[in-house]
């Protein structure tokens, strides 16, 4: 790497001199740690470059590989990394929740747990939330954000609830607003038009730190612009409690990690006819090629074949290798449900909370994870039954969660059929193809192939799984263009 000077950073930065008058900024990733701060990002002179397996990683997985960043000179310390480690020399990852620690000694005497969990819920809200004039929640309609607008009912009742109508495939609109309003709290939809969440994500695209793809990154710009345009300072986001929670794996997941075998198939397999037009084949054959890890991080992608054609050499396998960090403690899981939870973090690690972090610090807002909160966590993860936490006959996930929805609220839909923001993907392959092919004009330097990508497959891009791919350049190309445009004003 090229000697570069960086300014000192935000409070969670550490600026590190490596060899050769070499400096690297680790910044705080991790909610779990403290609040992020990105604040110093632009003090340096002369650009950044671009961290081309980071790219590389992006269009393989829709995240960056831990603790690298898109950019060559800033690391992250995100969870299960220490900031009291060098991340450019010496990064070690650890999984903090390990199941065999898990719980409590039960006594046999019934305690209060939901009205323990309410309480300490409650506190963290409020923590998390203390410098937010106008908090809105970001309300799927799933257990986690019911239980959060529970709580918020009481620690913050001054809260907004908006819900986002992504497509067809699950619509909890009706069951968010109920919640909402059964609570008395304020509720408002934001029904998905994919060239608005565009549009909008170009007009931040130049003011966010760092990028993520994430497959809900667009419909989270779209979520926040909208909240910053109606005067909210603040989102509250549900994102956290997974991790220590646990989810035992299902049949279907326990089906698509034996069938990931890093085999290699050529990418015209996925142009032919009857396959190319088919998800359900595309997306089989796909998990065919992938390590066991990476089909645990969600949606479709691109192959390692397609990634080095799309730059135009070999470099898919450097992205791969960035896996081996987490080899050590992936092979020390004690049962399959550990190791899926070990791969969750790793993904949640590298982009679960990055797509928040980034799209508020670029319309400059504030985020909340509650759920991180450090007493709230370790009072679950370290006191409760493991019976609470998930059920040992039926392995229903978050048992103390649905009993603390019970006290207010009956069997709702989402409690059978889980809920996201969903993202029309294939109507943004339809209204903006043109306007993507010509931003993999402009980085051609970067990612010559991309262009002939679009072209070759722009007929197959009613089909979600090559839409996915499509979305995924959506979001990787402007980026590249900006960071070219600040280079060049340097």
């Amino acid at each position: 790497m090229d000697a570069v000077s960086i300014d000192a950073v935000g409070a969670d930065a550490v600026d590190v001199a490596h060899g050769r008058g070499c400096r690297t900024v680790q910044i705080n990733m991790s909610p779990y740690l403290g609040r992020p701060d990105f604040s110093g990002l632009g003090k340096r002179t002369g650009p950044r470059r671009i961290d081309l397996v980071s790219v590389a990683d992006l269009l393989r997985n829709s995240v960056v590989y831990a603790p690298h960043s898109s950019l060559q000179d800033i690391k992250l310390v995100p969870y299960g990394f220490s900031p009291d480690h060098d991340m450019a020399d010496s990064p070690q990852f650890r999984f903090e929740f390990r199941h065999a620690e898990k719980g409590g000694e039960f006594d046999g005497k019934e305690k209060d747990w939901v009205g323990t969990y309410h309480r300490l819920l409650c506190d963290a809200i409020s923590r998390s939330c203390a410098d937010m004039r106008a908090p809105w929640l970001l309300q799927s309609g799933g257990k986690d954000s019911t239980t959060l607008a529970i709580a918020i009912a009481e620690a913050r009742p001054d809260t907004t609830c908006i819900t986002y109508l992504g497509g067809r495939e699950e619509n909890e609109v009706a069951s968010a607003r109920f919640v909402a309003q059964t609570l008395g709290l304020r509720h408002e939809q934001l029904v998905c038009d994919p060239g608005r969440a565009y549009d909008r994500y170009l007009d931040i695209v130049g003011r966010m730190p760092l990028l993520c793809a994430d497959f809900a990154v667009l419909s989270y710009v779209d979520l926040a612009t909208e909240i910053a345009d109606r005067g909210g300072d603040g989102v509250i986001d549900g994102l956290g409690s997974d991790t220590y929670f646990g989810a035992p794996v299902k049949l279907k997941q326990r089906l698509l990690f034996w069938l990931a075998r890093g085999f290699k198939l050529p990418p015209f397999v996925f142009e032919l006819p009857w396959i190319g037009t088919s998800f359900q084949l595309c997306y089989a054959l796909s998990t065919l090629q992938m390590d066991p890890v990476e089909r645990v991080f969600p949606g479709s992608r691109f192959s390692d074949a397609e990634v080095d054609e799309l730059f135009g050499r070999p470099i898919a396998h450097l992205s791969r290798e960035r896996l081996s960090l987490f080899k050590g403690e992936l092979s020390s899981a004690t049962s399959l449900d550990e190791w899926r939870d070990i791969s969750l973090s790793i993904a949640g690690a590298a982009g679960g909370f990055a797509k928040g972090l980034y799209t508020a610090d670029a319309l400059s807002l504030q985020a909340a994870f509650p759920f991180c909160d450090r007493p709230l966590r370790e009072w679950i993860y370290r006191q409760i039954p493991t019976s609470k936490m998930i059920d040992p006959v039926s392995k229903i996930n978050k048992v103390l969660v649905r009993n603390h929805i019970a006290t207010r609220f009956e069997a709702l839909p989402y409690v059978a059929k889980k809920g996201s923001f969903r993202f029309d993907l294939c109507g943004l392959a339809l209204q903006r193809f043109d306007q993507v092919h010509a931003y993999a004009r402009q980085s051609a330097d970067v990612l010559p192939g991309a262009a002939r990508w679009l072209e070759r497959n722009r007929r197959l891009l009613g089909n979600k799984y090559h839409a996915s791919k499509f979305y995924l350049l959506a979001i990787v190309l402007p980026w590249i263009c900006e960071q070219e445009k600040k280079a060049n004003r340097t």
